[in-house]
């Protein structure tokens, strides 16, 4: 299931669409556009930025990923024939979610180039606080691993990917202004709390089981 799913995001134009508007949005707010995220305006070798903005991003990228996990089988009737297979639902949702997840890891790699120019343009040359990078780099892993279970659980609640979309968005926003905020701009300070960890971590495990459960429910009817 897992390698079915990637495969299909990079057989059709979802996953270069996504990444790729990622990477343009965070490069000319980073770059480009003047204000308080442009670097060059900042005049201090930091890319904070990246990190600021990427969780606003992603509140919109992951539910647009996940919206389609389960809309379109259920509506085909492929969702039926699934079922019939020899894999297990938790097997089904989980290999769904990694390989969704997989596609946003992927889309991260390339923000390891702002860092590098950075520490190039730095006087002296690396001047860089590597220590706050990677632990905000650990962090919007995480976060983003936290939407996708998010995102997932909501996919659940709907055959519309318009609905999935809305409700999975609204709920990353919610979760993430009441809970989610203090924890990951402490990862973003380059102190790497393992109760922080454990946080991200836990909500993730839970939206996933959750939307197991909820699935697993709405299809025994």
């Amino acid at each position: 299931m897992y390698r079915k799913e990637l495969a299909y995001y990079f057989s059709t134009p979802i996953a270069y669409i996504v990444i790729g508007l990622y990477q343009l949005a965070i490069s000319l707010f980073l770059w480009v556009i003047p204000g308080q995220w442009n670097i060059i305006d900042s005049g201090y070798a930091q890319v904070d930025g990246l990190f600021q903005l990427s969780p606003w991003l992603f509140m919109l990228l992951c539910p647009a990923l996940t919206m389609r996990l389960l809309a379109e089988e259920r509506q085909s009737g492929i969702w039926d024939l699934l079922r019939t297979k020899p894999v297990s639902l938790t097997r089904i949702m989980l290999g769904k979610y990694f390989a969704a997840w997989t596609l946003v890891l992927i889309g991260l790699l390339p923000c390891f180039v702002h860092y590098f120019v950075v520490a190039f343009m730095a006087e002296p040359m690396g001047n860089l606080d590597s220590g706050a990078f990677l632990g905000s780099f650990v962090g919007l892993i995480l976060l983003s691993g936290v939407f996708m279970a998010i995102g997932l659980l909501c996919a659940t609640f709907s055959k519309s990917q318009i609905v999935c979309f809305i409700a999975g968005a609204l709920s990353c926003f919610v979760l993430y202004w009441a809970l989610l905020q203090d924890h990951y701009s402490s990862l973003a300070r380059g102190v790497i709390d393992l109760r922080d960890l454990l946080f991200f971590i836990t909500i993730t495990i839970v939206a996933i089981f959750a939307s197991i459960l909820t699935l697993r429910r709405l299809t025994s009817k």
